[in-house]
């Protein structure tokens, strides 16, 4: 399963804001990426929100099931 991981600055001293997102489409760009990161930052949804873009990541992580569920 792949997740984008975008992490941005905020107000707070030494506190960054992770927004993980699972399945992100097929090859993103950095560039739509910023512009996604920027949309969260423009429309101040959270409390102490983000107000700078430091970085992203696409996860990609494999689960093997050993045993149940």
């Amino acid at each position: 399963m792949k997740t984008l991981r975008m992490t941005f600055g905020t107000p707070v001293a030494n506190e960054n804001l992770v927004l993980s997102m699972a399945y992100p489409k097929e090859g993103l760009t950095q560039a739509e990426i910023e512009t996604a990161m920027q949309a969260v930052i423009d429309h101040a949804v959270f409390v102490a929100g983000p107000n700078s873009r430091i970085g992203a990541d696409i996860v990609d992580r494999t689960v093997t099931v050993v045993f149940g569920d």
